[in-house]
């Protein structure tokens, strides 16, 4: 009976007549969903895949904008931020009420039960226009980190003065053959496993980074650092120190990015105990984990190579040997992120996939399903129109990255965009409606202040990452490694 029920729909969306059955409702959640399993181990695991991303390799480079004030200021001050809104949002979950109301299995699907209206749009423009941006970039640096480990070995090889180019191509390419095959999951659901693979290859990759620095700190000489940072007239010019400022603080909000896909992680819970606590625990182990890496990273890197911290420090090449290790820690990265791309494109493809059987229920192309078994697996459901409509996006994506290969720039622009609007407008706005807050009372209005100084931020570290972008365009060359 369970195998009918899933060739009828692609999203087990089961009818009012599967509760006849007093066993097959056991397995249903209350929304006649299949019974949710996720506990608060699991939602950590993707928040962790989600946030600690390679990004956390150039923190060294942003606290080397901002200096030993600003930096871990600005660090703590986006730390406490994503966790403050992020137990806003997860109290949205349900609706009216947090924890018996009516499930909302999409950031648009709170959006519409909150505040409705245009938001609604505005808020899948963000969510789904930053998903799409965050898979190319993670294309661009998974590459990155592949070349890394083919430079690494040519550098102990030939020596630190060879150049060692090679074109990132290939590897997007690889990267995106193995993407092709894991979009097969048919869903988060079913993501768990990868997302832990992922999280322990993110604490691999950073404690590495973190070892290397310390055994640089300590056994080179004493690296040029300041309070505030990179010098003008020294290391820089004073329009240069503006733009690398604005810059940095977009890669610090990009890095602990996760409200994009927030709503879809609580929707893998189980509904007992409550999903918005269990979420908050979470959120509270995801950040906390986090911001330790991030503080560690960022400032030891800096304690290592000073101003001169380079974009990457394991790709980068701020450290040559051991060569097998800088190999391993790429190795790492380029696994976490082959789990991190999933995690960001699996609400894509919910979408697209739900939105085309609303619209074409009888067409068989879309919502028929194919029983496939599969040794020392079982029965796997193959969907001809997730089958074509996912490879299709995973080769678009890798040809937009090849065309558009940067790095540091391309992750202020994605966290600046994505900041204000996710993380921190719409939780604190459906917040607002949902406890009903009268006009210019205190709790009000420095919410309200707190919005509107983040979007401040945003603004700025866009200006600082469009600029960016506009110098690597000029500079860029194409074949090399960036």
């Amino acid at each position: 009976m369970a195998r009918e029920m899933q060739k009828n729909s692609m999203f087990i969306e089961h009818g009012s007549e599967v509760f006849d059955n007093g066993d097959f409702r056991k397995n249903l959640d209350d929304d006649g969903r299949e019974k949710r399993t996720g506990t608060w181990l699991t939602a950590s695991a993707h928040i962790i895949t989600a946030v600690i991303g390679s990004g956390v390799l150039s923190l060294a480079w942003a606290i080397a904008q901002l200096g030993w004030v600003a930096g871990p200021a600005v660090l703590m001050a986006f730390s406490f931020i994503t966790y403050f809104t992020s137990t806003l949002l997860a109290d949205c979950y349900r609706a009216p009420d947090p924890v018996t109301g009516k499930r909302n299995y999409t950031y648009m699907d709170v959006v519409r039960a909150y505040l409705g209206g245009r938001k609604v749009q505005l808020c899948g423009l963000a969510q789904y226009g930053n998903l799409v941006g965050v898979t190319i970039g993670y294309t661009i640096t998974a590459s990155i980190s592949m070349v890394a480990v083919k430079r690494s070995n040519c550098f102990h090889k030939y020596g630190h003065h060879v150049k060692c180019n090679t074109s990132n191509y290939p590897f997007m390419i690889i990267f995106a053959c193995i993407q092709i095959v894991l979009s097969q999951i048919p869903n988060f659901h079913k993501l768990s496993w990868l997302s832990i693979l992922a999280a322990i290859m993110s604490f691999a990759y950073s404690s590495i980074g973190l070892g290397l620095s310390v055994a640089k700190a300590a056994g080179g000489g004493p690296a040029r650092t300041g309070l505030t940072g990179v010098e003008v007239g020294i290391d820089v010019t004073g329009p240069e120190k503006v733009w690398r400022t604005f810059q940095a603080i977009g890669d610090i909000a990009f890095a602990y990015a996760y409200s994009t896909v927030l709503i879809e992680i609580q929707d893998t819970l189980k509904s007992s105990p409550a999903e918005n606590k269990v979420m908050k625990r979470a959120s509270l182990v995801g950040v906390s984990t986090t911001t330790m890496f991030y503080v560690l990273c960022g400032c030891v890197g800096y304690a290592a190579f000073g101003n001169d911290a380079p974009g990457n420090f394991l790709t980068g090449f701020g450290f040559y040997e051991p060569f097998w290790l800088i190999d391993l820690a790429n190795v790492c990265i380029a696994i976490h992120l082959i789990g991190a791309y999933q995690v960001f494109c699996q609400p894509i493809f919910g979408f697209v996939e739900k939105w085309c059987a609303r619209h074409w229920p009888e067409n068989k192309f879309i919502t028929r399903e194919h029983a496939l078994n599969i040794p020392c697996y079982g029965v796997y459901y193959i969907n001809s129109f997730r089958l074509v409509w996912r490879t299709v996006y995973v080769i678009v994506t890798a040809v937009i990255a090849m065309i558009f290969p940067f790095f540091n720039d391309f992750v202020g622009l994605l966290g600046a965009a994505s900041f204000w609007p996710l993380t921190v407008y719409f939780p604190i706005e459906m917040y607002i409606a949902q406890s009903k807050l009268p006009k210019f009372s205190f709790t009000w209005t420095w919410l309200k202040i707190l919005s509107w100084a983040c979007l401040v931020v945003s603004i700025v570290a866009a200006a600082g990452s469009i600029q960016g972008l506009a110098q690597d365009v000029k500079t860029y060359k194409p074949f090399k490694t960036q």
